[in-house]
């Protein structure tokens, strides 16, 4: 039987078919993680964060988006909140992204907190950590001076408004940790209520942002 010319030439369509070039399929790039800022507590500055940002690069995050910011502890943290959020306005602007996570150790909670409640950042802020925050008050403070220090006693007048209504706004996810051997604030003054309040292994108020278990934690939270 002689084959017709349609059915010759749709042989050699079908023979040819795998021997052309198969489409790259495209990579979808994986999704970049929310900047960092930290910010320090009292008597300190951003180096303090030396281990726990070493760590985060460690484990992929560009750095780039790690910002271990400085500010002047002994001002009012009221005035550190709005120098907080031109910060933070200038992170998502390099970056491009819509949000940051804010990792706070100690006295820095507060301005970011006061940052989040009074300066717009319940828009701004995606996940937020507390590391020992005095977000009720700490009785050492009464032998301070500096603005800072006086808003951290118990009952001042700025943890009163703070703390007023609801101590978790908005739809930030907050997580706090703090230690059963701090001497300098107490677990019951760190909790917040609405958070993920954690407690950590019996580690001194100056090491829970360098423990690597605390930093796992963290890293879980912001991730």
């Amino acid at each position: 039987m002689i084959n017709s010319p349609l059915r010759i030439a749709s042989v050699f369509l079908v023979a040819a078919v795998p021997l052309l070039p198969v489409p790259a399929v495209a990579k979808t790039a994986a999704p970049r993680p929310d900047p960092v800022v930290f910010v320090h507590g009292f008597a300190s500055d951003g180096s303090t964060w030396k281990d726990m940002a070493g760590r985060f690069r460690s484990d992929g995050w560009p750095v780039g988006r790690l910002h271990q910011w400085s500010y002047n502890p002994a001002q009012s943290n009221a005035t550190t909140a709005r120098q907080l959020a031109r910060k933070i306005d200038r992170v998502l602007k390099a970056t491009g992204a819509r949000k940051v996570d804010l990792v706070t150790h100690s006295m820095g909670a507060l301005s970011s907190r006061h940052y989040l409640k009074n300066h717009g950042g319940l828009a701004k802020v995606d996940a937020f950590v507390s590391l020992a925050g005095p977000n009720h008050g700490t009785d050492l403070a009464r032998w301070c001076g500096d603005p800072s220090c006086v808003e951290m006693r118990p009952n001042s007048v700025f943890l009163k408004a703070l703390n007023a209504g609801d101590e978790t706004p908005g739809a930030v996810r907050y997580a706090t940790w703090s230690s059963p051997c701090d001497q300098v604030v107490t677990s019951a003054s760190t909790a917040l209520s609405g958070a993920t309040n954690n407690k950590t292994a019996c580690l001194s108020h100056t090491r829970l942002h360098a423990d690597p278990g605390v930093y796992k934690e963290v890293k879980d939270h912001v991730g």
